[in-house]
C-alpha cells in the first residue's frame, strides 16, 4: 500500500518536485507519514479546509493522497489559478494523479494551445443549435420518468433514481439512442472510474478501486472506439455523432482514440456532476417549501398546456429557477476543489511558490466565506439577483470552474436543470421528513450517503 500511495507522488519528467525545504516558508503541516491528512479530508472536506485556514491562513501547505500541495483559498486565488492569464498553471498535471489512468487525454487533462484546439473542436456539440435539438428528447424522457417515480414508495431514494435518469439522458443526448444490453456495464464502468479517482491506493492492484476503475475505462474506450467509425458513416445530431464529424483547425478529423478519450470524459462529467447538482437542488427545494412554491408559480406562469413540451426559446424565463439552482451549487458545488501544478515560479499573497509545486483552490471554501456570503449555510436564491450580485467579487462563485477550462457543458447543464425543474414542479410535490438532513459525501463528486430520502406526491 505504501508504494501504491507513493506512486501518486511520482513527478512528471519535465517538472521537478519541490522538497519540503523549498516549501518550508509556507505555513502548514504534512500530517502523518505517507497518507498525510487524507482521512481527515475525506471525512469532512469543507471543515478540514476551514480548520487549516483558521490555523494557517488562506495560503498554507498540506498533504492529501500522498501529495504535498499548497492551498490557495478565496476569490483572489480562484482568479489567479483558474483564469491564469499568465499561463502559470497546468490543469493536466494537477489532475493527472487522480484522473491520469482513468481519463487520459480528456479535455481537463490538456493544457494551453493543445487544450484550446481540442476545446474548439468539441464546442460544436454545445452551441445553441445542437442544444435546441437535444431538448425535446430530454423533456420527454424526464416527464416519463417522473410519472413512474410518482407511483413509487413514499420513502423515495432520489439520488440513485436521478443517477439512472441522467445516464439515460446522456444516452439520449450523447449517443442518440438507448444503450441497449450494455447499459448496466456502461453504468458500472462510469461509477467505478469516478470512485477510483480518489482511491487511496493509486495502483490497479487486484481487488482495489483503482483496478475496477482501470477496467471500467478499458470497457468504455472499447465501446466508443467500436462505435466511432459507424457514426461517421451514419451521421446524426447527437453529441457523439457530432464529435465524430468535428475537425481541428487544419480540417483534419479527430482520431478515433481522441473521440473515445473525449467521450468517456464528457459523459462522466455530464452524468455525475448533473446527478450531484440536481440532488442538491431537489433537497433544498424539499427543505424550503416556500421556495418550491415560488418556482412552481414561475413554471406555471409560462402558460403551457398540460403535456405541452418546454420550448427552448422560453428557458430564459425561468429566472428564479436558475437562481435557485445556482444557490444549490453554491452550497454544494459539483466539484469542491480544483488541482493545478505550477509550471514556473510565482508569488501570491507574499509567498514565493516554486515551479513544480502542486496547488489547489477550494471552490466549496470560497462559496462558504461569510464575508462574501452572509449566513453562508442559509439557502437564499435571491443572492443571485442582479442587485445583490452587484459589487460581489467576480471570482466568488465558480461551480463550473473558470477561464480556459470553464466547463464546456455549462449551458447544457442549465438546460437540463431547467427542463427537469419545469417537469418536476408542474407535476410533482417533493417533501422531506421534519428535521431530516442528509449526510453529504463531498468527494470525489458530492452525493448523499443515504440516497436522499424524499416523498413525491402528484399535484392535484
Amino acid at each position: 500500500m505504501c508504494a501504491a500511495i507513493a506512486e501518486a507522488s511520482s513527478p512528471p519528467a519535465a517538472l521537478p518536485v519541490p522538497d519540503l525545504a523549498a516549501l518550508a516558508h509556507i505555513p502548514g503541516r504534512d500530517g502523518p507519514p505517507l497518507i498525510g491528512d487524507t482521512f481527515k479530508f475525506l471525512a469532512a472536506p469543507l471543515g478540514s479546509v476551514q480548520a487549516m485556514a483558521e490555523r494557517y491562513g488562506l495560503v498554507h501547505r498540506t498533504r492529501v493522497f500522498g501529495l504535498r500541495s499548497i492551498s490557495l483559498l478565496g476569490p483572489d486565488a480562484i482568479g489567479l489559478v483558474l483564469f491564469d492569464q499568465a499561463r502559470i498553471f497546468s490543469s493536466g498535471e494537477g489532475w493527472e494523479p487522480f484522473l491520469g489512468r482513468l481519463f487520459p487525454r480528456g479535455l481537463m487533462l490538456l493544457d494551453f494551445d493543445e487544450h484550446r484546439l481540442h476545446r474548439r473542436a468539441l464546442s460544436v456539440a454545445f452551441k445553441a443549435g445542437p442544444l435546441k435539438s437535444y431538448l425535446a428528447a430530454l423533456d420527454a424522457g424526464i416527464a416519463a420518468r417522473l410519472a413512474l417515480w410518482r407511483q413509487g414508495a413514499p420513502d423515495f431514494r432520489f439520488y440513485p433514481a436521478i443517477k439512472q435518469l441522467t445516464l439515460d439522458l446522456a444516452a439520449t443526448s450523447f449517443l442518440g439512442e438507448a444503450l441497449g444490453p450494455e447499459v448496466e456495464a456502461i453504468k458500472r464502468a462510469f461509477v467505478d472510474m469516478v470512485a477510483a479517482s480518489t482511491a487511496i491506493i493509486r495502483r490497479p492492484l487486484p481487488g482495489t478501486a483503482m483496478r475496477r476503475g482501470v477496467e471500467g475505462r478499458r470497457f468504455i474506450v472499447d465501446y466508443f472506439s467500436r462505435q466511432a467509425p459507424l457514426r461517421r458513416e451514419r451521421g446524426g445530431e447527437d453529441i457523439f455523432s457530432q464529435l465524430c464529424r468535428a475537425t481541428h483547425d487544419d480540417g483534419s478529423l479527430m482520431t478515433v482514440q481522441e473521440i473515445a478519450d473525449h467521450m468517456s470524459f464528457l459523459m462522466m462529467a455530464a452524468h455525475d456532476t448533473l446527478t450531484s447538482s440536481l440532488s442538491a437542488f431537489v433537497y433544498f427545494l424539499a427543505a424550503h417549501p416556500d421556495w418550491q412554491e415560488k418556482l412552481r408559480e414561475e413554471a406555471f406562469g409560462l402558460g403551457l398546456g398540460a403535456g405541452e413540451r418546454l420550448p427552448f426559446e422560453r428557458l430564459d424565463e425561468l429566472r428564479l429557477t436558475e437562481m435557485a439552482f445556482k444557490e444549490a451549487m453554491r452550497l454544494i458545488p459539483p466539484v469542491i476543489s480544483l488541482p493545478r501544478r505550477a509550471v514556473r515560479d510565482f508569488e501570491f499573497a507574499g509567498y514565493r511558490i516554486p515551479a513544480g509545486a502542486r496547488v489547489s483552490t477550494s471552490i466549496v471554501f470560497t462559496h462558504h466565506m461569510p464575508e462574501i456570503w452572509p449566513e453562508p449555510e442559509r439557502f437564499d436564491p435571491l443572492r443571485f439577483t442582479e442587485e445583490n450580485a452587484r459589487g460581489r467579487h467576480k471570482f466568488a462563485y465558480a461551480p463550473f470552474g473558470g477561464g480556459a477550462h470553464m466547463c464546456l457543458g455549462l449551458h447544457f447543464a442549465y438546460l437540463q436543470a431547467k427542463c427537469f425543474a419545469y417537469n418536476l414542479l408542474t407535476t410533482t410535490g417533493v417533501a422531506i421528513a421534519p428535521g431530516y438532513r442528509p449526510d453529504w459525501q463531498l468527494t470525489p463528486i458530492p452525493r448523499p450517503r443515504d440516497g436522499l430520502r424524499v416523498t413525491l406526491r402528484p399535484l392535484s
